[in-house]
């Protein structure tokens, strides 16, 4: 091209604009751009960086800004760390890297042909059982790590029952669903224990708290053959026992192994064998060695020897199998194992040969376990224990129930049986002479003694069908039963014939009106009742006797004097002097003139325990039916009741000598002469009930006879005859049974 583009801005010299100007020869055809400032650089412009969080953002993005920063700074952390140690170490292990490349597998491995080429090495073996045992022990120390012992018992391993005993010891009854009894390890003989250790875990006292071999097998067993085996130390056992389920699997074994382990490091061995024996099965219903010994030897734990000892400690391999009155190969397996047991104690120097000379002959258990006689007259005297205990021993409901409890009743089992078998006899002959109001009889009698404890009571013909107990009921009144009371408020308190005088002292040679009908009068006057009329006293058969001595009225039964008596005292005081000699007073009746002929309504053992106060030479003593309680050996505080004062010495003499009066009059040929025997016969208003309560030989025995038919309502209902005659009283021929008089 001949000619270039000119510069339109003006600045060209002669040009115009719109002309073309030549070209110079040596310029080339280029882009012209204007020049740059100096202040401008060609880059890359790209979008700023977005603004950190600033300290009032969100609470989310303060968050997650934290969390990154933390990050970042534990990566950093971590790089320098692995850098340091590769720096430090890598010269280190460095010779062994020829050695750890030897043991990197290489699948297929070079220098082999077929199916050599899969098979690792010796060192490739080696290798992998030494990550394996270091990754196994590292589990295991977790998983012990992790492992806590269990803070609550399984509820069925710490529930016992309750044993009641009679006053001789024996057991009487027990309470509870489960048969068991804890017992201190002092308490149970050392070849007991040494007998079960020798049969189950010799090395108990040594070993870790479990078997690995043991273990082994039992795992080998229950995965490999679908079957279980026992490799059980004692400890185990026990575990297995308090803390789990019987559930024979892989993860119930490992958790108790782990358990067992921790077991053994915080309990001492003698704690946990004393869970053990108190834990253990051993059948016939029984769990714990004492109820073992107590259902196949009759005889507590403290009282084996070693060779029946041994007898109980096969039990332990399984109950259906050793049990020897179970079958012939049971008994077989039995003699073999006990004495095998017996041989072992002497291999471990726990039996001398000598003393294993003397056991030949296989101790044979009882044929069943010892049975108690419960749901009958057994059940009455145990709620009568049982409320006793709880109160004065201050039991609570939740404690008793979980048992334990051992309660020795002041219960006189020949006693107890006199007076079943006497109420029994009664029984049976009015079913024969009325058997149609023999249908709603009742019985109920009690034996206290001047001291308070309760010897015998009847509570009905069985438990299981009459729940509530006829001893213990305040049903029907008293009757002329109460008159020694009324003759003790007298001549305890005097007696006043003008209101407010002062009162005059009443001797047994004080005569009053001992007629029939006799009007009771107040120092006012007649004493009128409701309706108008004026109240009078009557005798029984209404029979009059003139006037009479106190002595002679009680001794005869005389009714009027003591109503007029009962009045000139006070009937305020005839309640307090009942009360106090032993009745409650809830049980007290309304303050009328009929109060001193028996409107109140005691129970037999009330009024047995007034009777006894009298015979005590007036001090009374609460009944109370529990003498000790002990929990697991241990004695449980109790309250006891003391004598208290109820009547002078002198009153209660006078009392007593009128009722041995009253009982000879009555039946003066039952009784030696020299005897001790007092006793008085009771019939309340409408013939409602009979009663005779009387002491013989210090104890106090109260019977009652009435009539109830439960089924309509509580109301007394006439006798028509089921307690007999005066001459032949039903409730006296009970209480002449019971004590041996008749």
């Amino acid at each position: 091209m001949a000619e270039s583009w000119q510069r339109s801005d003006g600045r060209g010299g002669n040009d115009r604009p719109g002309e073309r100007q030549p070209q110079e020869a040596d310029a080339t055809l280029h882009l012209k751009v204007d020049a740059l400032r100096a202040d401008v650089t060609m880059q890359l412009r790209v979008p700023p960086p977005p603004p950190e969080p600033s300290a009032t953002g969100g609470r989310a993005q303060r968050r997650r800004s934290a969390r990154r920063s933390v990050r970042a700074r534990l990566t950093a952390a971590a790089g320098s760390a692995l850098a340091r140690l590769r720096a430090a170490a890598g010269p280190r292990l460095a010779p062994l890297a020829p050695y750890a490349r030897r043991l990197r597998p290489r699948y297929p491995r070079p220098g082999r042909s077929g199916w050599r080429r899969w098979i690792p090495s010796w060192r490739q073996w080696v290798g992998g059982v030494l990550s394996g045992f270091v990754v196994l022990s590292l589990s295991l120390f977790v998983a012990y790590e992790l492992t806590d012992v269990p803070k609550n018992l399984n509820s069925f391993a710490t529930q016992q029952d309750n044993v009641y005993f009679w006053s001789d010891g024996t057991p009487m009854a027990r309470t509870g669903w489960v048969r068991r009894q804890d017992m201190p390890l002092k308490d149970i003989p050392e070849q007991v224990r040494w007998a079960v250790l020798a049969a189950e875990n010799a090395d108990f006292y040594s070993d870790p708290g479990i078997s690995v071999e043991g273990i082994t097998r039992a795992l080998w067993r229950t995965v490999g053959e679908g079957d279980t085996e026992g490799g059980s130390t004692i400890t185990q056992q026990y575990v297995k026992n308090v803390y789990l389920t019987q559930n024979q699997t892989v993860s119930r074994k490992f958790t108790e192994a782990m358990i067992s382990l921790k077991l053994d490091s915080k309990m001492s061995k003698d704690e946990i064998l004393e869970g053990y024996l108190n834990t253990s099965w051993f059948g016939r219903g029984t769990y714990g060695i004492q109820r073992a010994s107590q259902a196949y030897y009759g005889k507590d734990v403290s009282r084996l020897d070693a060779s029946q000892a041994a007898v109980l400690a096969s039990l332990l391999k399984g109950a259906a199998l050793y049990d020897p009155t179970l079958s012939k190969a049971n008994h077989k397996r039995a003699v073999e194992r006990w004495s095998w047991i017996l041989d072992r104690m002497v291999d471990i120097g726990k039996l001398s040969p000598a003393q294993r000379a003397t056991y030949k002959t296989f101790p044979e258990p009882l044929k069943s376990g010892r049975t108690y006689d419960t749901g009958k007259q057994s059940d009455y005297l145990v709620e009568l224990a049982q409320q006793y205990a709880k109160k004065a021993a201050h039991i609570s409901d939740r404690d008793f129930d979980l048992g334990g409890y051992q309660i020795y009743t002041t219960f006189d089992r020949k006693r107890e049986t006199a007076l079943t078998e006497a109420v029994a006899k009664a029984r049976e002959q009015a079913r024969k002479d009325h058997p149609e109001q023999a249908k709603t009889a009742h019985y109920g009698a009690a034996s206290v003694t001047t001291d308070g404890r309760i010897l015998a009571v009847y509570g009905g013909p069985d438990h299981r069908k009459q729940g509530y107990n006829e001893s213990n009921a305040t049903t029907v009144q008293a009757g002329s039963a109460f008159l020694p009371f009324v003759y003790a408020a007298g001549l305890e308190h005097g007696v006043k014939k003008t209101r407010g005088g002062p009162a005059t002292p009443v001797t047994p040679e004080t005569v009053y009106d001992g007629d029939d009908a006799v009007a009771v009068t107040t120092p006012e006057g007649p004493y009128w009742d409701r309706n108008g009329k004026v109240v009078a006293a009557h005798n029984d058969g209404g029979k009059s006797y003139g006037r009479i001595t106190l002595d002679k009225a009680l001794a005869r039964s005389v009714n009027t004097p003591f109503v007029q008596l009962g009045m000139d005292t006070g009937l305020d005081n005839v309640s307090r002097t009942a009360v106090a000699a032993g009745l409650l007073s809830s049980s007290m009746g309304p303050q009328v003139p009929s109060l001193s002929l028996g409107n109140s309504t005691p129970s037999a053992i009330r009024m047995a325990s007034g009777y006894a106060t009298f015979a005590a030479a007036g001090t009374h003593t609460e009944p109370y039916s529990v003498r000790r309680i002990t929990r697991n050996g241990s004695p449980v505080p109790m309250a006891t009741p003391r004598p208290q004062r109820a009547v002078g010495a002198d009153v209660a003499e006078h009392v007593e000598r009128a009722l041995t009066e009253s009982f000879r009059t009555a039946h003066p040929a039952d009784a030696p002469a020299a005897a001790k025997v007092s006793g008085k016969a009771g019939t309340a208003e409408d013939d409602s009930a009979a009663w005779y309560v009387g002491t013989s030989a210090s104890v106090s025995t109260a019977v009652v006879v009435y009539r109830i038919d439960l089924t309509k309502s509580l109301e007394p209902l006439s006798l028509d005859g089921v307690a007999g005659t005066t001459a032949d009283s039903v409730p006296y021929g009970v209480w002449a049974r019971a004590t041996g008089l008749g």
